[in-house]
């Protein structure tokens, strides 16, 4: 069996000893090597060539995401960030998925919620899923890319330039689901939503302390009012509701409105929030009024939510796999029978525009 090869880049000593031990313990995995710094990763990258590297952010000279993105448009690579859970971090994570990382996860805290082999499985499961990743272009450069996508009045135009704007009053409500690769599919998707779009409902696979630092990121590029639900807000148009990191999200009526809800159940196909709980909800409760669109994700959650709204007659997206970073959820829906029609995430906006016209 050949095993996958891995670097480690961390300040941190201990931090450098404990991945190694971790991911050593996989048979399939191996640590080829381990920087302090980058300018010793990129002597181990050019002699190595490890298959996946994983990244702190915070190190001495050059930091985490100026060596991120200057390997990613010299030599791209399978890239898992390891940082920790704060709100600060939070941005720089997003930051860091923006510039072609395929994934994060936290350090290990001894306060794991399932201990420390529980976050071996789930940062072994990380780097599997980095390898086989469809890695993404060079996005464009930070600055120019805020200049040219900061003014909500350009992208609400940009959106709806050649199509009949959406009618609020037609009752059709977005439930969107995705996972490894979503930050950024989920950002240009909504890059293409005009401003008055019918609700939005979407659950990403994250963290709690990413969800809130995501919504406020998406608010500021795209044309609806982006923001992490509360719960039992009335869903309007015009408005994307993201889903905490803490709960599920569903949709209830509760007389003639339509609310949202979050919910502290266990997690569903090891997730919370999950996708499936959201697209059940849709089926029970808006029925053909749903459009669901499952992007890029790893695993099947969303799959039969997905196939349930569609028996009730709901359209249903999937991303194709070309352009998906992971192939995984689209793909489960796919063999099901859940997804009505595929499209590359480019076309994706529009096609789902259509369908709510």
């Amino acid at each position: 069996m050949k095993k996958t090869r891995v670097l480690i880049v961390d300040d941190s000593a201990l931090m450098r000893s404990l991945l190694t031990t971790m991911i050593n313990g996989f048979a399939d995995l191996e640590v080829v090597g381990a920087a302090p710094d980058a300018s010793s990763a990129r002597e181990l990258i050019k002699t190595l060539a490890p298959d996946v590297l994983t990244l702190d952010v915070h190190m001495p000279g050059m930091d985490g995401l100026a060596f991120l993105e200057r390997l990613m448009r010299l030599r791209p690579m399978p890239v898992v960030m390891v940082s920790s859970y704060t709100g600060e971090t939070s941005e720089t994570t997003l930051r860091a998925l923006e510039l072609g990382a395929v994934d994060f996860i936290g350090k290990p805290r001894s306060d794991f919620p399932n201990s420390m082999e529980a976050y071996a499985e789930e940062l072994a499961e990380k780097i599997r899923t980095a390898k086989s990743a469809r890695l993404r272009g060079a996005p464009a450069p930070a600055a120019s890319a805020g200049i040219a996508r900061s003014s909500r009045a350009m992208t609400a135009a940009k959106a709806t330039n050649g199509a009949s704007p959406y009618s609020s009053s037609n009752g059709k409500i977005i439930f969107l689901g995705a996972s490894t690769g979503g930050t950024e599919a989920i950002k240009e998707f909504l890059l293409g939503i005009p401003e008055n779009c019918p609700p939005i409902l979407i659950v990403q696979h994250m963290p709690e302390s990413f969800t809130t630092s995501f919504a406020r990121r998406l608010d500021g590029l795209c044309a609806p009012r982006v923001i992490e639900a509360q719960g039992n807000e009335r869903v309007e148009a015009g408005t994307v509701y993201i889903a905490p990191g803490h709960s599920h999200l569903r949709i209830r009526r509760s007389g003639g409105n339509l609310l949202t809800e979050l919910s502290g159940a266990e997690p569903v196909n090891r997730h919370r929030p999950s996708v499936d709980v959201l697209f059940d909800s849709a089926a029970e409760v808006v029925g053909r009024q749903a459009v669901g669109v499952i992007l890029t994700g790893m695993g099947k959650d969303g799959a039969l939510g997905m196939l349930r709204m569609r028996q009730a007659g709901a359209r249903t997206f999937g991303q194709d796999e070309v352009s998906c970073v992971v192939y995984g959820m689209p793909r489960e829906a796919f063999l099901i029978g859940a997804v009505e029609e595929q499209w590359p995430l480019e076309e994706m906006a529009r096609k789902v525009m259509a369908a709510v016209r």
